[in-house]
């Protein structure tokens, strides 16, 4: 049980440091106007290259793939049903059916799945 621990902690560490040297070495130094505004052959742009985004359609798109990925998982419970004990299965598919109605009860309730505010 110790040498678990000791390895979680040393994947731990190693990871941090990895995360840290990524985040210290991806930093941009050198910011100019010139070089952050978009190219158009030597002209000035005529509109901004930033586009508004709505960040209500991504939060349902991110919902809609969550779920999607869900009913994927879903789908072999069926076939698993008859090469398992009954009890174990009914159980492990209550539990996920129950997690998966807490997860859409939560983003009901706070208002995530209106498409129109």
């Amino acid at each position: 049980m110790f040498i678990m621990f000791i390895i979680a902690m040393i994947i731990m560490t190693i990871s941090s440091i990895m995360m840290l040297l990524a985040s210290l070495l991806s930093k941009k130094t050198f910011f100019d106007r010139e070089k952050n505004s978009p190219f158009e052959c030597g002209f000035d742009p005529k509109c901004s290259a930033r586009l508004p985004f709505s960040l209500h359609f991504f939060l349902i798109a991110i919902i809609f793939l969550i779920f999607d990925v869900e009913i994927a998982l879903l789908l072999p419970i069926i076939i698993i049903m008859n090469y398992s004990n009954l009890f174990i299965w009914f159980n492990v598919t209550f539990y996920f059916i129950l997690i998966l109605l807490i997860g859409l009860y939560h983003e009901w309730n706070q208002g995530a799945l209106e498409w129109t505010n």
